[in-house]
């Protein structure tokens, strides 16, 4: 099972946006469930799983609380310049061109969008290899008042995550400016023996971390979920349904493995059961939720 995985916040558009994905980015890529919670702040929240290339997503329509921005995108490495042109077609139709696709130093055909739903991709030529086999890749951006502090957040991902470490930094030079010398220009980094990326920028972006994206995180048992939730957890009043934001303002759902068992194959009264258990909590506590998933249907 993938031991982290990407999740969208839509206003109400999570299965048509994941529907869309599926059918452009083609290959091993399928809708995998749904799952309606009721009666949650948010009314009837909608959760629907997916894949692209072979990547676990998920996406929920909850409402226009968040709103998806380029702090977190998706770098896609594609094989052949056919596949790069064919995608992009697909998803700037309706959406913002942030880098034209052209040739650059770093790839003969890349270019960098914001998709009709809010969600930004950078598709680029290159061997799939170079970002450790994925077709699909995280790619974290510090920006604002978080620039500066990629590296810190680096270091603190790959030490508490194992089967990590860092693949490769790129620095800024001093002819650079605004960016400052030294800093992040661009790393690759693995968790879990999954690969992200990192970068930042001092220029002025509209733009910073929030909860439209965040990364979930699917953990054996408690003990491992108490690991997670007491060091990246840095905002106590972010802390909700297994929700945490950590020092740098990145969004993390820290979540038992066998919830989505529960959410997938249960009943839709030991569904509704386990949210309006889970609905309450801050950090998630396995043996309350098999305790409601348990119960005799009536």
């Amino acid at each position: 099972m993938q031991k982290i995985v990407p999740h969208l916040w839509f206003d109400n558009q999570a299965k048509e946006a994941s529907e869309f994905y599926v059918s452009v980015f083609g290959g091993n890529s399928n809708m995998t469930g749904r799952t309606t919670h009721h009666d949650t702040p948010s009314g009837d929240v909608d959760s629907v799983t997916f894949e692209l290339l072979g990547h676990k997503f998920m996406a929920i329509s909850a409402g226009p609380l968040f709103t998806p921005n380029p702090s977190i995108s998706f770098f896609v490495q594609l094989e052949s310049a056919e596949a790069v042109n064919r995608l992009w077609n697909e998803l700037k139709e309706n959406g913002e061109i942030i880098i034209p696709l052209d040739a650059y130093p770093w790839s003969k055909r890349y270019g960098w969008l914001q998709d009709r739903y809010g969600i930004t991709w950078q598709i680029s030529l290159g061997d799939k290899q170079d970002t450790g086999g994925q077709y699909i890749t995280p790619c974290l951006m510090f920006t604002g008042n978080q620039y500066g502090k990629a590296e810190e957040a680096l270091n603190l991902y790959t030490s508490l995550f194992p089967d990590s470490g860092v693949d490769g930094i790129l620095r800024f030079g001093k002819d650079e400016s605004p960016d400052k010398e030294g800093n992040v220009k661009h790393a690759q980094f693995k968790l879990e023996n999954q690969t992200f990326m990192i970068m930042e920028s001092a220029h002025d972006h509209p733009f910073s971390f929030n909860e439209a994206i965040s990364l979930i995180v699917y953990c054996d048992d408690q003990q491992e979920i108490d690991h997670y939730w007491d060091i990246l957890s840095a905002v106590p009043e972010a802390e909700q349904c297994g929700w945490i934001k950590d020092k740098f303002g990145v969004s993390w759902q820290i979540v038992p493995k066998i919830m989505d068992k529960m959410m997938s194959k249960g009943t839709k009264k030991q569904v509704d059961r386990v949210t309006q258990t889970f609905l309450p909590m801050k950090k998630l506590i396995i043996s309350e939720l098999e305790d409601a998933y348990d119960q005799t249907d009536r």
